[in-house]
């Protein structure tokens, strides 16, 4: 490498590599802690949220070998000054998304920032690697990864901060303090950094470049695809292997080209090197092991109960140690080498992960979950970046510096991008067992107060239909027990009535410990607010129904009075014309009986005179030599007087003219009072029909009157209904509020296994690193420094 001629000012230039180095990495950590709140701010769900991480993963693990190869050619001055720019220019846009409320935006200038955080970290940590002598080189990487650990812990505390002090609907904030210090770099470093680069100037690979970036972001975005928990089912979706068949189809023609290429963009020598493979393989954990580091301001909020945005101050545990381990780390590499102090740092990883599965996910305290970040924090100092770095470069050429550095960043680029994908995996089962979980405590019914007269209404519905004039009209009729309607059921499944809308599923995903009881109740009262009316509607029209069959019944019931009050009247009329047809056959009976006695009399042989008195009584003034056995039909007319003629029926006296003979005059009485007794009987009948059908008019009335009472009650049941559903929204509100805690645990408790997952996944990496080491065989040879 040249050097230029002019001396150094190398306060200056640590100073300026050590800020870039700080900027980059504060702005992971930074993005940590305020990842929900912007996705929820933007209106995405977790899984298009992660993408805010992942993209910079994509991006910045396809930038790293470009800017490496480049810094060689170009020198690392101008290529370093071009990525804090670029990420200068990306954290610009991050901010304007939220101005925007664009998410596509953020997304787009997160890939900028990466392509330029690709050029910082490599060329800052080459340039350390090479300008410090051998002897202090440790403690120069030590420093560089002491300021990365540091600065990427208290990013997630800077987050918080930010968004504490400035609310959180102001996170955008998060990216412009990255402005300043951009516009400082850029202005010192134009006039303090020297421009070390290659002696020799090869051919740049563009070829190798293009056709290793398509490789990495194709491996990438289908592993980011894959469905951990259902593999075979996900693996042959169209955005999952079109992509990683890609990436098989280009790898042996990406070896191909660089075999070809002047000056290849990644050394494939450094995969012949048995150290060299190792050291990539332990990058690509250690970048899988760095990942459990964005899920602690989540697990702190959790395990502790605090609000969402303020776990990112427990990451300052983390930073602490981290920046207490990583220049130690150094300090013994120098003394010890780095296998020991990797294993070492492994080994502390397995510990602090295997303390938070089985200690602090299960007695969540303030206590335990400081102990857990404080191992944690020190295994990532020793195993972030310094041994690693210090491994790459004890096993490659001076020359290659940037390159093999690169390399090693983009392998463990590798393993940071597929660890979320996993790690989130298991957060988004354990927050979709959360949801169930939580609902399930919700009342399976609302509790509503009786409804007004429900009893009576009750009462008086049975009573009408035991009536036997009514239980045929009222048949039809199904009225519930309405004493009995003090609890509905409620189906939250979406299997029945109620379908949950898309944004409350959305909410109740986005919840933490401290939001979930507040979010239970907003799901709840719109719960409320989509299902009761509903079921509102239904009760009421029910009693409407009933309401509408009452009143057909009523009418019915005037119809029916109305005919039976005109039969009444019809039987009374007719029972009236019987009674004067009985008095007038009475008359004409008492007539005919006299009328018969003077007919036996006659028939007998009366004297003369007698005969004469007895025609004279009779009207008749001729009966000389009339025989009694020679009258005819109507000299017994003629006998009757004529007023009293005049009062007997003209049938009767129709009859009279047949009858020649007492016995013809005694079968006419007997034919009168025969007819007379069958009127009597007629009219007797008449007279209890009459009663039946009063008492049939008097009890429609009074059920009709009952009817009208029930209508007037069925009615204010009817408008009491919303009320009392107001009433039961209250008392399940209140039964959620009194249900606080349980639910609180419960949350705290199942997310927690998303996070034991986590951390296992964590721990095995440790352990399986620790068995990979065992494998490496330091070099006996140091001449390339």
């Amino acid at each position: 490498m040249t050097n230029p001629a002019k001396r150094m000012n190398f306060g200056m230039v640590i100073a300026v590599y050590l800020a870039g180095i700080f900027m980059g990495a504060i702005d992971t950590g930074i993005v940590t802690p305020a990842r929900t709140v912007i996705q929820n701010n933007l209106m995405v769900d977790e899984k298009t949220g992660i993408w805010m991480i992942t993209i910079y993963t994509l991006a910045y693990a396809a930038s790293i070998p470009i800017m490496g190869k480049l810094a060689d050619k170009y020198g690392r001055k101008y290529i370093y000054l071009t990525s804090i720019f670029l990420f200068g220019i990306g954290s610009l846009f991050c901010g304007l998304s939220q101005n925007f409320g664009s998410f596509s935006l953020l997304i787009a200038a997160r890939a900028v920032q990466a392509l330029g955080g690709g050029g910082i970290m490599p060329v800052a940590t080459a340039e350390f690697g090479t300008t410090f002598p051998p002897e202090k080189r440790g403690m120069a990487l030590g420093l560089v990864g002491g300021v990365y650990g540091i600065a990427n812990i208290f990013g997630s505390s800077a987050g918080s901060a930010i968004m504490d002090a400035f609310g959180k609907n102001n996170w955008q904030l998060i990216f412009y303090i990255n402005i300043p210090i951009t516009l400082f770099i850029l202005i010192a470093g134009f006039l303090f950094l020297p421009n070390n680069k290659a002696q020799t100037v090869k051919k740049t690979d563009m070829l190798g470049i293009f056709v290793l970036t398509s490789m990495v972001l194709s491996l990438l975005y289908g592993l980011k695809n894959v469905d951990y928990f259902n593999l075979g089912g996900t693996i042959g979706n169209n955005n999952v292997y079109p992509f990683l068949l890609l990436f098989v189809v280009l790898l042996p023609l990406f070896i191909w080209i660089e075999k070809k290429a002047e000056d290849p963009v990644m050394n494939l020598s450094f995969f012949t090197n048995s150290r060299i493979l190792i050291t990539l393989i332990l990058s690509f954990v250690v970048g899988i092991v760095m990942m459990g580091m964005i899920f602690v301001p989540q697990f702190s909020e959790n395990a502790l109960k605090i609000a969402s945005g303020s776990g990112g101050y427990f990451v300052i545990i983390l930073g602490v140690f981290a920046g207490v381990g990583a220049p130690m780390s150094g300090r013994l590499i120098d003394k010890y080498g780095a296998k020991l102090i990797l294993g070492l740092g492994f080994i502390i990883s397995a510990i602090g992960a295997f303390f938070l599965i089985l200690v602090a996910t299960n007695y969540p305290t303030t206590l335990t979950v400081v102990v857990s970040l404080v191992l944690i924090g020190l295994g990532m100092g020793f195993t972030i970046g310094t041994p690693l770095n210090y491994m790459m470069l004890e096993n490659t050429k001076k020359e290659e510096s940037n390159s093999a550095l690169a390399t090693l960043s983009l392998v463990r680029s590798i393993g940071t991008a597929i660890a979320p994908a996993i790690m989130v995996g298991f957060l988004a089962n354990a927050g979709a067992n959360v949801q169930i979980n939580v609902m399930n405590m919700f009342p399976k019914e609302i509790s509503v107060p009786q409804l007004p007269y429900a009893q009576e209404l009750t009462d008086s519905f049975n009573k009408l239909k035991a009536d036997p004039n009514l239980k045929d009209k009222l048949a039809n009729i199904d009225i519930p027990d309405l004493t009995k309607m003090t609890t509905v059921k409620i189906n939250m499944s979406g299997k029945g009535d109620f379908k949950m809308p898309k944004e409350l599923l959305e909410l109740m995903k986005s919840s933490d410990v401290t939001t979930i009881t507040k979010n239970s109740i907003t799901f709840s009262e719109r719960m409320f607010s989509q299902m009761t009316p509903n079921i509102i509607s239904n009760i009421q029209s029910g009693v409407q129904k009933g309401i509408d069959e009452m009143n057909k019944v009523n009418t019915e019931m005037d119809k029916s009075g109305t005919d039976l009050e005109k039969g009444h009247k019809g039987v009374s009329e007719g029972i009236q014309g019987m009674q004067t047809a009985v008095g007038s056959q009475k008359q004409a009976l008492t007539q005919l009986e006299s009328l018969y006695d003077s007919y036996n009399q006659l028939a007998s042989g009366m004297s003369p005179a007698a005969l004469k008195a007895a025609a004279a009584r009779y009207g008749i003034t001729s009966y000389k030599g009339i025989s009694p056995y020679a009258m005819k039909s109507s000299d017994i007319v003629n006998m009757i007087p004529s007023q009293i003629r005049s009062r007997i029926p003209v049938q009767a006296l129709e009859q009279l003219k047949d009858v020649k003979t007492p016995g013809d005059l005694k079968n006419k009485i007997d034919g009168l009072k025969s007819s007379i007794k069958e009127l009597e009987e007629r009219i007797a009948k008449s007279q209890n029909d009459m009663l039946g059908m009063e008492k049939a008019i008097n009890s429609i009335n009074d059920a009709k009157i009952r009817n009208k009472e029930i209508i007037t009650k069925m009615s204010a049941l009817k408008e009491a209904v919303p009320g009392a559903f107001e009433i039961g929204k209250k008392n399940y509100i209140d039964n959620i509020v009194k249900s606080k805690d349980k639910i609180e645990e419960t949350f705290q408790k199942t997310l927690n296994e998303g996070f034991k997952q986590v951390y296992l996944t964590v721990a095995i990496s440790s352990l399986i690193a620790l068995i990979i080491l065992g494998f490496y065989r330091r070099t006996e040879h140091r001449s390339s420094f």
